[in-house]
């Protein structure tokens, strides 16, 4: 695409991305470096956060736990879905009990509760974050299971009495747009509740190594921290979320 071509859209999120770094650099030139740094100090620590061993270690950390507190979580919440869908009776008991019990239990008492009963470390966190992130996969995909066409099932079982098949060709695409969904939300969610679990409870990750940076007034670090996160949430969705969205799409 050529300069003269491109949509103004672009243009325009380009000059606003550039006038709130010129924003930016003047107000920390202005400010000493433990309120403010300045973008040039932050994207030098953004960059280290990838590539030093000693950043590395933490921002890998954060990114596994993340991944696999999202893969539990669907894993237990569509285990629930499908409890729920095949034991109706047991649909109150989910519903009405389950479901809104871990939609209110706040975040910060999971965290609080995991710095008790566990000792820091991976499993304090990924405890955290998938009690948090159970409901909205449960939500999702009970939502999904409860909109699958039943005359659509009917008709496959007049092709093949083999229900493995039908749940993989027929029940899997329908419900699918409600699995991704449950995988975006729980992505998103995941990277802003690991930083509270990882401040209360951990000796690795990025929310250790900002709680480490605030004792010492490094905002530098601190700032740079929040960025890698967005970075990471974007990577994810651009190599992960999106190519799984076109894939199931595309059937």
């Amino acid at each position: 695409m050529s300069l003269l071509r491109r949509p103004g859209a672009l243009w325009l999120a380009d000059g606003l991305t550039l006038t709130a770094l010129l924003v930016w650099g003047v107000a920390a030139s202005t400010l000493p470096e433990f309120v403010l740094p300045g973008p040039f100090a932050v994207a030098k620590r953004l960059l280290a956060l990838f590539t030093d061993a000693d950043f590395l270690v933490h921002t890998l950390a954060s990114t596994v736990r993340v991944l696999a507190s999202v893969l539990l979580a669907l894993v237990i919440g569509s285990g629930l879905a499908l409890i729920q869908r095949a034991w109706p009776a047991l649909d109150w008991v989910l519903r009405g009990g389950v479901q809104p019990f871990l939609n209110s239990f706040p975040s910060i008492g999971w965290a609080i509760l995991a710095a008790i009963w566990f000792t820091p470390g991976h499993g304090s966190i990924i405890f955290v974050q998938v009690a948090i992130l159970i409901p909205f996969c449960l939500i999702n995909v009970g939502e999904g299971l409860r909109q699958i066409d039943r005359e659509a099932l009917e008709m496959a079982l007049s092709f093949t009495r083999r229900r493995r098949r039908i749940a993989w060709l027929v029940g899997m695409p329908l419900l699918a747009p409600y699995l991704l969904g449950a995988l975006r939300i729980s992505y998103g969610i995941a990277w802003k509740i690991a930083l509270v679990a990882e401040l209360l409870g951990s000796t690795s990750g990025l929310g250790y190594l900002m709680l480490r940076a605030q004792g010492s007034a490094d905002m530098t670090t601190v700032i740079a921290a929040c960025f890698a996160i967005v970075a990471l949430f974007v990577a994810g969705e651009r190599l992960l979320l999106e190519p799984l969205a076109r894939r199931f799409a595309a059937r």
